[in-house]
This record gives structure tokens, sequence and C-alpha cells, in this order.
């Protein structure tokens, strides 16, 4: 008998403080934004790269579109692996804290901006992407 309190004292303390992080979906949704910005980032300075031509990196309040071209002023789509033409990536219910400045990766992997380093902060999570300067590393 006093197994079976034991038990049920502990999956009501369990209860109590997991069950309410399960009914705060922002907090998923804002993480999963936030992988899916750094991913589409580190792809497009991959691509550039590899396509040796400039990728261009755009923001809208909770998407990122990408586009490519032989010069900075990158007119035409980049097309995803799954055949997604422009390269984007959206959140209905997660979006950027302050909508970033777009910049492009150069052939060497270098973006546009010089200075400090890029700072984006997605709304939600604590943690900001950061672009570096002179390698164009994203993390």
């Amino acid at each position: 008998m006093v197994e079976l309190i034991t038990v049920i004292v502990i999956l009501g303390i369990i209860a109590a403080i997991a069950a309410p992080r399960f009914f705060q979906l922002n907090v998923f949704e804002s993480s999963g934004f936030y992988n899916q910005a750094i991913s589409t980032l580190r792809v497009a300075q991959k691509m550039a790269i590899a396509q040796h031509a400039y990728v261009c990196v755009g923001f809208g309040t909770s998407s990122i579109t990408l586009t490519t071209g032989s010069t900075a002023a990158c007119g035409t789509n980049l097309i995803s692996p799954t055949g997604q033409s422009p390269y984007s990536v959206s959140s209905s219910n997660a979006a950027f804290s302050a909508v970033p400045a777009g910049f492009n990766f150069d052939s060497l992997g270098q973006p546009s901006f010089s200075g400090t380093p890029l700072t984006i902060t997605v709304s939600g999570y604590a943690t900001p992407i950061t672009v570096e300067v002179e390698t164009g590393y994203v993390h």
C-alpha cells in the first residue's frame, strides 16, 4: 500500500510539472523555427560556395527566402532539394523579434555585411543566431 501511494505521489508531481509544458506549443514552435532558420542560413552559405555564385538571404516577419545569381542582385530563385522554388522556410506561429536586413553570401561563403556579426533573434527563444563577418559561419 505504501508503494502504491508513493507511486501516485510521484506521478502527481511529474504531472504537475510536465503537463503545463505540453500545452505551451509556442515554445516548441519557436524552437523548431530557430533550428530551421539556422539550417537555412547554413544551406545558403554552402550553396554559394558549391555553385560559385551569390546566394541572397531575404527575411520576412516569419520567413526566410533564398535566391541566387551571378551578381549580388540575385535574380534567380534557388530551388530546394525537394524541388520547392524559391527555397523558403516559414512559420505560422513563430517570428523574428526584429526582421533582419537581407544580405548575401559570395562564392567564398562570406556575407556581404561588415563590421560586427549579424545577430538574429527568434521571439520566444533565448539564444540568438549569429552569422560571423569574415567566415560566414552560422551558429
